[in-house]
């Protein structure tokens, strides 16, 4: 097994109530730092599972029956340059000539900010182009897209997406650079 770190946003739930943290203990949860940040329950998990789509989906289902409503899975799909750059373990001047063109073709375009001094580009995007261009782990670009489908899900109200998930992950291994 490995462990998979990422974060669960949620609200719903006063924190100052008798048993709060327990209930997400006992809720299946009690592989997660609970926190409560600026009006929103955060739930940093270090999960054990056999794939990432698995410990997603099964740290949703935990978060999901303690009550809570889930707003969010994080890392943040949305990116600045010095975001890609971290999460690449590449240089910030790097990244800005992929943007410019200097190196690379059709990096992705921003999807947020567009005409301002920082825009925002979607992970997932970003970290595909990335990986077909040799710059980042297959694997990684695997889990931003599967961060961005749970999150879509989620935006459904779809919590139970084990299935889901596994399936999107495999089809979209095959898919990757082709």
């Amino acid at each position: 097994m490995k462990t998979f770190e990422f974060s669960v946003i949620a609200s719903g739930l006063d924190p100052r109530a008798e048993g709060f943290e327990a209930r997400f203990y006992d809720g299946g949860c009690d592989d997660a730092l609970v926190s409560f940040q600026k009006g929103h329950i955060i739930i940093d998990f270090a999960r054990e599972a056999e794939t990432f789509e698995d410990a997603i989906a099964s740290a949703l289902e935990n978060v999901a029956s303690t009550g809570a409503q889930i707003d969010r899975l994080e890392p943040d799909p949305l990116v600045s340059l010095s975001d890609i750059a971290k999460r690449a373990d590449i240089t910030r001047a790097a990244v800005s000539n992929y943007y410019r063109g200097q190196r690379g073709q059709a990096f992705p375009a921003p999807v947020a900010r567009i005409t301002s001094d920082s825009p925002l580009w979607e992970w997932s995007v970003v970290a595909q182009w990335l990986a077909c261009n040799g710059k980042l782990a297959p694997s990684i670009a695997i889990e931003a897209e599967i961060v961005r489908q749970a999150n879509l899900a989620v935006a459904r109200g779809d919590i139970h997406i084990g299935p889901f998930l596994r399936q999107r992950a495999q089809k979209y291994e095959k898919q990757l650079c082709a």
